[in-house]
């Protein structure tokens, strides 16, 4: 091999290996989730409570407890998305169900990086409760639970079947929250006949 040949290699390396561009990972990319507008309707159904859910959700009785008629889940379909809600009569227990619904609520705490817990009162229409938002990858946004303090009590939690990362499912969370708060704030006990 003469000296230019070998010069020539040299330089050649040079300028190949200087040409090269740092390998940088690319950021791990989420599907862009569209989302249907807001309207509202009953929820139609023979229960002691009533309120308001999405057009976009459906009710039906919960399969899982066939001898509690009045728990229901909300399907969401197109958001993987369930509320489960579960109603009992009050018969001097409001304390235990109070502290039961936070012990559930608060299980999530393992998964959570906080819960923070908001009151709602809605006292002409005698709705009073307690509404947890759980932040984190827990397995369960929002939990509440409404009551009159005397006859009704009525327990939620927002479930998305989906694995928990905060990440990708927060624009489902925010979209489906302002569902749950809808529900709460027009929420309303019938008389029994």
């Amino acid at each position: 091999m003469t000296c230019n040949n070998f010069l020539f290699l040299v330089v050649f390396l040079l300028f190949f290996n200087s040409c090269k561009k740092e390998y940088t990972p690319r950021p791990r990319g989420y599907f862009r989730i569209s989302f249907p507008s807001k309207s509202y309707k009953s929820l139609g159904m023979p229960s002691p409570y009533s309120f308001q859910i999405p057009n976009y959700s459906n009710p039906e009785r919960d399969g899982s407890n066939p001898d509690q008629p009045y728990w229901i889940t909300i399907e969401v379909p197109a958001n993987h998305a369930q509320i489960h809600l579960s109603y009992k009569n009050i018969n001097n227990n409001l304390g235990s169900y109070i502290e039961e619904s936070r012990t559930l609520a608060y299980k999530h705490s393992q998964k959570a990086s906080s819960i923070e817990e908001q009151l709602f009162i809605n006292p002409t229409k005698k709705v009073y409760g307690t509404i947890y938002n759980i932040n984190g990858n827990a397995a369960s946004p929002m939990q509440f639970y409404l009551t009159d303090s005397i006859r009704h009590f009525l327990r939620g939690s927002l479930y998305i079947q989906e694995i928990p990362n905060i990440d990708s499912l927060q624009p489902v969370i925010s979209f489906l929250t302002q569902d749950v708060i809808k529900l709460i704030e027009t929420t309303e006990w019938k008389k029994n006949k």
